[in-house]
């Protein structure tokens, strides 16, 4: 599914997180959910994206929002990402690559003149409701996490 748009019904998602549980959108019902979709854990730009998201995660907290990283890499690797960063976001790991499929992020990219199948840096940020409030597609790592933050406390407002 890559016809997401604002407005428009999150899919429901379950997912294996970091620590060795699970993690549903439906956990959240009632609460501003920052799903974020990165390309592979502890290469420069994920690492900047994962502490910035860290860093505010209490402001994010206390705007209502809880954060959300997703990739495709496996678990341990999560696991070996948070403890070597101290990261304080849950990072989900969609390693058959379903979920990045229905949220549009698993396409071909170019590095180098060369072309490869990968995850798109993207963030969806889903209202209390559900709905998708907000879609930021091939995200620049510097200012995003600010970006977001103000979109959330936009939504908060309303």
């Amino acid at each position: 599914m890559t016809d997401l748009a604002p407005g428009g019904k999150a899919p429901e998602i379950t997912l294996p997180r970091d620590g060795g549980t699970s993690v549903s959108l439906s956990d959240f019902a009632g609460q501003k959910v920052v799903l974020y979709f990165y390309p592979k854990d502890d290469t420069p730009g994920c690492t900047t994206e994962a502490i910035g998201f860290t860093e505010m995660a209490t402001v994010f907290a206390a705007a209502g929002a809880v954060v959300l990283g997703v990739s495709k890499d496996p678990v341990k690797k999560h696991d070996k990402f948070v403890a070597k960063y101290e990261l304080g976001i849950a990072l989900l790991s969609d390693e058959d690559g379903d979920v990045c499929e229905r949220y549009g992020t698993w396409g071909e990219k170019s590095m180098y003149g060369k072309t490869y199948m990968g995850i798109e840096r993207a963030t969806f940020l889903i209202g209390a409701d559900g709905t998708i409030s907000h879609i930021w597609r091939k995200v620049k790592v510097p200012g995003h996490v600010n970006a977001v933050l103000a979109a959330v406390k936009e939504t908060t407002a309303t």
